[in-house]
C-alpha cells in the first residue's frame, strides 16, 4: 500500500533532517527532569503527610495512592487532546508549565508558615501514632495541598502519554524512516534513563527532605521542571512532528453506532465482501492497514455494504452507517488489548505499598551506617531502582544475546513473555515483604517495643532489600515489555492513546491498593493496618496481596493463550525492512505466505510465557 507521506502538525512533510538520535538530549532531558522532579516528591509523601501535615497513617496511605491514581488517570485526556487536537509536542509543553505551577504551589506550602499546622512539641519523637496529639492540617491548608497536587496531576496528564510516542516518532514506525529498526532498543534505553533520574531523586532530593528542609526538597524538583520544559522547547526545529489524525475515539464510536444500526444484517463469510476504502484510511494508515480478524465478528456489521450506503457514487460513506475494516480492526484492536493490559493493575496495586507501609516499616527498623548518619526510609526506594537499571543493563547486554541464539528471534523473547516473567518475579517480592514484616514484628515482641511505635526494633533495614529489589527486577521486566505491548498492538493513530492506558493501569493500580487498603481496614476491625504497625499485621495484608497476585499470573497466563495479534497490509516493497508484530522477525515459512502484498490475520505465534 502506498500510504500519504507523513506530516508535521503544521501540515508540512517531514524533513529528512529531523528526527533520529540527535533529539534524543532534547526529550530525554526534558524526561529525566520530569521523571527526577516526580520522584522525589512522591518518594517521601507519606513523610511529609504524617509528620509535616499530621495525618493519620491510614488516610495519609489513601490520599497519596488516590492522588497518584488521579495522576495516572489524566494522560487518558492527554492523549485524547494529542491525537485528536494539538499533537504530542504542543501537549508536552503544556503539561510541563502546569505541572510546574503545581510544583511551586507546594514550595510554597513547605516554605510559608501559615499553610502548614504548628510543629509537635517533640519533633523527635513523633510518630503517625502520635500524630493525632498534634495539630492537624487545617482545612484551608489542606486545600492548598490538594490544588498544587491537582495541577501537577494535570501536567502529568500532557506529559506522560506523549513522551515514549514522541520518542519512538523520531525514529519511524514500521521501517520507514532510517533509525526504525532501533524503535525497540529507545525503549529499553528510556526506561533506564528514567531510572537514573528517580535514582539521583532518592539520594539528593529524600537526604534533603529529611535533613535540611521541606522547601528545599520541593525546591530542588520545581527547579528540574522548569529546566525540563526549558530544554524540551529548545529541540523544537529538530523534531518530527506528527500531524494528529483527527479524534480516534470518534471513529470507535463511529463503529459502535454503524454496528448496531446494522444489527440484524448478516456478516458475510467472505471477509473481501466488506467496506475497503484506501484512500479514505491513508491518512491514519501510513503503516499499512489493519486486516480483517475473525474475533469479534458483530462488530464486522459496521463494514457490511447495504443499499442505503451509496458508495459507488464516489462520495465519502455516511462514518456512523458504514466504516471501513481498517476502522472496525482498530476497534478489535484496542478491545483484544484490554484483558493483557488489565493484568498490571494488580502489579500496580502491589507495588504501591512500596511507597507507603514499607517506609513506615523501615522508619522503624535499625537504620544507622554510622553515628552521624542514617538512612532516611524513603531511599529505601533506591534499591528498586538500582535493581532495574542492573536487571535492564543485563537484558540487552547478556540475556538477549544468548536468547537470539537459542530462540532466532531479533527481541530474544516476545513482550509477552517478558511480561509474564515480571508477573512472576512481583509474586516473590510480595512474598518476601511478609515475611520480613514477620521477623520484624517478632523482634519487636521479643524486646517488648509493640506499644513503643517510636523505638527502633532492632533488625537491620536492609532485611527490606530483597522485597525492593524484586519489585526492580519485575519493573524492568514487566514494565518495558507493557508500554512495547501498547505501543506495538495499538492502531498507529491512537499511539499517544495507547501509552495512557500504561498510565491509566497505573491509576487503577493505586486505586486498587486503596479499595485493598479500606476493605482490608474494615475487615479486620483496624487490627491489621493501624499506626502503630508493631501493635499491627501488616505481615498478614502482604500474604493477601501475595495470593492476589498468582491469581492475576493465572488470569495473565489465561489471556495471553487466547490473545490475537494484529496484522496489516503492506508493499511488498516494504516487507524485507518489517519485523511482525510482537518484536519477532518473521519465519522463512511466513514470508512465503505473502501474496499480493498482503498478509493475513494471524493467531498468536509467540511461545509460552
Amino acid at each position: 500500500m502506498a500510504g500519504a507521506a507523513p506530516a508535521d502538525e503544521d501540515g508540512s512533510p517531514k524533513k529528512k533532517k529531523q528526527g533520529g538520535f540527535k533529539t534524543m538530549p532534547f526529550i530525554l532531558a526534558n524526561e529525566v527532569c520530569d521523571r527526577f522532579a516526580t520522584a522525589g516528591f512522591n518518594a517521601n509523601m507519606i513523610t511529609y503527610l504524617t509528620q509535616q501535615l499530621h495525618l493519620p497513617l491510614v488516610e495519609a496511605s489513601n490520599l497519596l495512592t488516590n492522588f497518584m491514581g488521579t495522576a495516572a488517570f489524566t494522560p487518558v485526556f492527554g492523549a485524547i487532546i494529542a491525537d485528536s487536537y494539538a499533537g504530542r509536542y504542543w501537549t508536552i509543553a503544556c503539561g510541563g508549565v502546569l505541572y510546574q505551577l503545581g510544583m511551586l504551589g507546594l514550595v510554597l506550602s513547605a516554605l510559608i508558615p501559615s499553610l502548614r499546622p504548628a510543629t509537635c512539641s517533640n519533633t523527635a519523637t513523633t510518630t503517625a501514632s502520635t500524630a493525632t496529639s498534634c495539630q492537624r492540617a487545617n482545612g484551608g491548608q489542606l486545600a492548598v495541598l490538594y490544588v498544587s497536587l491537582l495541577f501537577t496531576a494535570l501536567g502529568s496528564g500532557g506529559i506522560r502519554p506523549c513522551v515514549v510516542a514522541f520518542g519512538a516518532d523520531q525514529f519511524g514506525v514500521g521501517g520507514r524512516r532510517p533509525g526504525g529498526e532501533q524503535k525497540w532498543s529507545f525503549f529499553n534505553f528510556y526506561f533506564f534513563t528514567m531510572g537514573l533520574a528517580v535514582l539521583l531523586a532518592l539520594t539528593v532530593v529524600v537526604y534533603i527532605q529529611e535533613n535540611v528542609s521541606w522547601g528545599w526538597g520541593f525546591g530542588i524538583p520545581a527547579i528540574a521542571m522548569f529546566v525540563s520544559v526549558l530544554s524540551f522547547v529548545v529541540g523544537y526545529p529538530l523534531y518530527v512532528r506528527v500531524k494528529p489524525g483527527g479524534s480516534p475515539f470518534v471513529r470507535l464510536v463511529h463503529v459502535i453506532v454503524a454496528a448496531i444500526r446494522k444489527r440484524k444484517e448478516t456478516v458475510p463469510e467472505d471477509a473481501a465482501m466488506l467496506y475497503q476504502n484506501k484512500e479514505l484510511d491513508a491518512p491514519i494508515a501510513a503503516d499499512g492497514r489493519l486486516l480483517h480478524t475473525n474475533q469479534l465478528r458483530f462488530l464486522d456489521r459496521a463494514a457490511i455494504v447495504t443499499t442505503t450506503d451509496a458508495v459507488d457514487s464516489g462520495a465519502e460513506p455516511n462514518p456512523w452507517r458504514l466504516s471501513t475494516v481498517h476502522r472496525v480492526e482498530e476497534l478489535k484492536s484496542i478491545v483484544r488489548m484490554l484483558p493483557l493490559w488489565a493484568a498490571s493493575i494488580t502489579l500496580i496495586a502491589a507495588a504501591s505499598h512500596n511507597f507507603t507501609f514499607a517506609i513506615q516499616q523501615s522508619r522503624t527498623m535499625e537504620r544507622r551506617l554510622s553515628p552521624r548518619f542514617e538512612i532516611p526510609p524513603a531511599s529505601m526506594i533506591i534499591f528498586t531502582t538500582l535493581t532495574m537499571l542492573v536487571s535492564l543493563s543485563l537484558y540487552d547486554r547478556v540475556f538477549l544475546p544468548v536468547a537470539r541464539r537459542y530462540t532466532g528471534r531479533q527481541s530474544g523473547i516476545s513482550y509477552f513473555q517478558r511480561m509474564g516473567a515480571g508477573l512472576a518475579v512481583s509474586v516473590l517480592g510480595v512474598l518476601a515483604g511478609a515475611l520480613v514484616e514477620r521477623k520484624r514484628r517478632a523482634a519487636a515482641a521479643e524486646h517488648g517495643l509493640l506499644d513503643s511505635p517510636g523505638a527502633t526494633v532492632p533488625v537491620s533495614v536492609f532485611w527490606l532489600v530483597p522485597q525492593y529489589a524484586l519489585h526492580g527486577v519485575s519493573d524492568a521486566l514487566s514494565t518495558v515489555a507493557h508500554m512495547e505491548f501498547l505501543y506495538d498492538q495499538s492502531p498507529e493513530s491512537m499511539r499517544s492513546s495507547a501509552a495512557a492506558l500504561f498510565w491509566v493501569a497505573g491509576s487503577l493500580g493505586n486505586y486498587l491498593g486503596t479499595v485493598l487498603v479500606t476493605v482490608v481496614q474494615s475487615a479486620s476491625g483496624g487490627e491489621w493496618l493501624q499506626d502503630n504497625i508493631n501493635r499491627g499485621r501488616l505481615d498478614y495484608y502482604y500474604w493477601l496481596v501475595t495470593f492476589l497476585m498468582l491469581l492475576n499470573l493465572v488470569y495473565y497466563i489465561v489471556c495471553f493463550h487466547f490473545y490475537t495479534l494484529k496484522s496489516f497490509e503492506v508493499d511488498a516493497a516494504d516487507e524485507p525492512q518489517r519485523q511482525q508484530d510482537g518484536g519477532e522477525e518473521r519465519s522463512v515459512e511466513r514470508q512465503n505466505e505473502l501474496c499480493g502484498g498482503q498478509i493475513g490475520a494471524s493467531r498468536n505465534s509467540e511461545g509460552p510465557v
